[in-house]
Parts: structure tokens; C-alpha cells; sequence
């Protein structure tokens, strides 16, 4: 269960990180001012979190690990990619010696690090391991962490600036991905559904702008109406949450990269009828900063991470109208538990490896991240689901009233 802080108990910036925040709030307000007073939430995020040098995950302060902001699962423990490497080389085995694995997003590296000494043991690695990347600063991690711990595979790893473009045959890895990515956030009012819109200047922080005059555009419109059909029953009014508009032409561009292969997508979200449940009133988006999770967006932007939970629903239904199948839908814990994490649990030693042992329980109990994170099997071609899928296999619950 995550703890939500209120913001006055966030521990201060130091002055150069004021400085930072300062520096990308002058950035914000002046696109504010240009286009005349407000920008939608997802442009906010889209500034925030990837500004050039500035933004959170383009500047140079540590996001990862003890010293960051939060800690994903390939920091806490190398046997999340240990055991990923089993399902990866299923389908590895399918595509031939020529095939990738593509990350995208990989943070500090431990998830490739982790998953390429695995491969390599088993004699299962790709032909390439290519890394899409918008950050310099953690590619630059990246790059020092391969270069101490495995020099010897560095000619197979490749950062990508944008998707290939040349069709490959392959893996793509996306662990805690569509989360950062940039939502839009609407509220139900009684005459329909508005955009919630950002509007102030650096002075004075930041604010929603939710304006009689700023309707949701009828595209949007239209597909919010959609999901209330979907639903079954209208959204209360006042009803706030969030929209992430751009999926299904992403699904589109993944579709046309890859001629054959699989995709993993692994983050916290929920099927559609609960990501967007009644109660639900006020959305998913969350911020961490220092490892404490509150509920201020506006707070010194380019300090804090801003996160929104994933509607695997969604996800699906984007994916399937461009062409990948659905090969299996299930919880974190289901999917390590079928993918042999037991396996790697046995080898450890449970003195020597206690603390090792009790991180690795983390991504497996409901109550922390085992239930929590759902993984998600996308397939193109002919290729079988890795065997993982079958151990429970949730994909009815993305559309339970179907």
C-alpha cells in the first residue's frame, strides 16, 4: 500500500535544485503565455517530466535507487531479470539468430545488465540489444554499468534515438513505461466533459485551469463518450481522471516496426471498468519525490516524477486494432511465479542472501508490487505466447461485461 504525503511534509530542495525548478517553471510559463493563458496537463507532463536538460528525466539528478526517487524492480532485486530472460528466450528461440530485444525507457541499466548475463549463460542472447532512450544522462549510466559489468557483450548493445526503421524481428521489454508517459486529465461537469487545462507562471506556481470555456475537443469528446458506453453508465459529475490520448497511434508505430515478434509491457494499472470505477473520483495520477508519494503535479516541476496507472484495457484494444494479439494479461506475481522466479529464489542462500531474499518478496507480495503490476503479452506473427501467460490467465477481466 503506497503512502500519500501531504506536500508540506516533503522534504526541502537544495538551492541549485530550486534554481533547476525555477529555470523549467520560466520554460512552462512562457509556452502558457505564448499560446495564450492555459496548456493542457499533457503538454505540463510532457514539459516536466522531458524538457531538454531540464525536464525530470532529462536532467542529471538521480531518479533510481536509495539515493533517487523511487525504486523499480530491476533495483531492487536482479532477479526480476533474471527470471524476464526465460520468457525472452521462448521467444528468442522463435525468431531466429537475427532477432532483438529492444527496451525501451531502460532507467540504470539493471534490467538489460541482469537479463544479458542471464542470456548470455544459457547461450540464448539476441543478435542485438537496442536501447530507445530520451535521456543523455541515464543513457551515459547505462553505458558505464555495461562497461563494469558486462564489456564483453557492449558491440551487441545499441541506444536508439527513435524506433527503427527498418522492420526487425524481435522482443520489445517496457517495464514501467506508459506510465510516465503524458495524460490528459478531464472532468465530467453537467454539461459534459471539460479538459483540465494548466495555466499561472513560475512566481506565482502553477494551477489547474478547469474553464467553462476549455470543452474536451470533440475527438476527445468522443472517445470519453465511448468509454462510458463501454462502461455501461455515465461518470459522475465532477468525476475526474485521466486520458491517454496517443496510444493508439503508438501501437500503430510499434506494429510497423517490428515484421515478427513479442511485446512485454510490465506496470501498475488495472483493467478499464476499474481503472475508471465510480469511486475512483479523482484519477490515478500520483508524484514521488524522495521516495514519498503525494499528490501535487505543480510542485517543483523537474524535481519529482509524475506517474499515472495504466488501462490495460486500453492498452489491448490499441494493440489488437493495429494487429498484435493479446497473448496473455496476468498479475506481476503470477507471471515471475510461471516464468520460474522460483528457480532463482532456490539458488540463493537463505543467510548470505536474506536481504537479497526479502527485496525479491516485494514483487511478489499482493500487498506490495505482486498484484499491483500487471504484464501484458503482445504478439505479432506467428509466434506461441511464453509459457508464463498460462499460469493465470486474466485476459477476461479486461472486458468482463463482453
Amino acid at each position: 500500500m503506497v503512502t500519500v504525503h501531504p506536500p508540506h511534509d516533503l522534504p526541502p530542495p537544495t538551492p541549485a535544485a530550486l534554481a533547476h525548478s525555477r529555470q523549467l517553471g520560466e520554460l512552462i510559463a512562457a509556452e502558457i503565455a505564448a499560446v495564450g493563458g492555459s496548456i493542457g496537463f499533457d503538454r505540463y507532463m510532457e514539459l516536466a517530466l522531458y524538457a531538454p536538460g531540464l525536464g525530470y528525466y532529462s536532467a542529471g539528478a538521480a531518479k533510481f535507487g536509495p539515493e533517487g526517487d523511487f525504486i523499480t524492480a530491476p533495483e531492487l532485486t536482479p532477479l526480476f531479470g533474471r527470471t524476464l530472460a526465460g520468457p525472452c528466450a521462448e521467444w528468442l528461440a522463435q525468431l531466429g539468430p537475427q532477432a532483438w530485444i529492444l527496451e525501451l525507457g531502460a532507467g540504470s541499466g539493471a534490467l538489460a545488465a541482469d537479463l544479458l548475463e542471464t542470456l548470455a549463460a544459457s547461450n540464448q542472447l539476441p543478435a542485438t540489444y537496442a536501447i530507445l532512450e530520451r535521456s543523455a544522462q541515464l543513457r551515459a549510466r547505462q553505458q558505464r554499468l555495461f562497461a563494469a559489468r558486462i564489456p564483453e557483450l557492449l558491440p551487441r548493445i545499441r541506444w536508439l534515438n527513435a524506433l527503427p526503421e527498418t522492420p526487425i524481428e524481435g522482443v520489445l521489454l517496457a517495464n514501467e513505461v506508459l506510465d510516465a508517459l503524458p495524460v490528459a486529465r478531464v472532468c465530467k461537469t453537467a454539461a459534459g466533459w471539460n479538459e483540465l487545462r494548466v495555466a499561472g507562471d513560475a512566481q506565482a506556481g502553477f494551477r489547474d485551469h478547469p474553464s467553462p470555456a476549455s470543452p474536451a475537443s470533440p475527438a476527445l469528446g468522443a472517445a470519453l463518450a465511448a468509454l462510458e458506453t463501454a462502461l455501461g453508465a455515465p461518470l459522475p459529475v465532477g468525476y475526474t481522471t485521466e486520458w491517454q490520448a496517443w496510444l493508439p497511434a503508438w501501437m500503430a508505430s510499434l506494429y510497423a516496426c517490428f515484421s515478427r515478434g513479442g511485446m512485454l509491457w510490465i506496470d501498475y494499472g488495472l483493467p478499464r471498468h476499474l481503472y475508471y470505477h465510480p469511486e475512483r473520483t479523482t484519477g490515478t495520477l500520483r508524484c514521488h519525490y524522495r521516495h514519498r508519494a503525494h499528490n501535487d503535479p505543480y510542485r517543483w516541476p523537474g524535481l519529482q516524477d509524475l506517474t499515472a496507472w495504466v488501462d490495460f484495457t486500453a492498452l489491448a484494444e490499441a494493440a489488437q486494432a493495429t494487429g498484435w494479439s493479446v497473448q496473455g494479461y496476468t498479475t506481476q506475481m503470477a507471471f515471475l511465479l510461471g516464468a520460474g522466479i522460483d528457480h532463482h529464489l532456490a539458488l540463493l542462500d537463505p543467510v548470505a542472501d536474506y536481504n537479497l531474499l526479502q527485496r525479491t518478496k516485494r514483487l511478489l507480495m499482493p500487498s506490495e508490487m505482486g498484484e499491483a503490476f500487471k504484464v501484458m503479452a503482445l504478439g505479432k506473427g506467428a509466434v506461441e505466447a511464453p509459457t508464463a501467460c498460462a499460469i493465470l490467465d486474466q485476459r477476461a477481466r479486461l472486458w468482463p461485461m463482453a
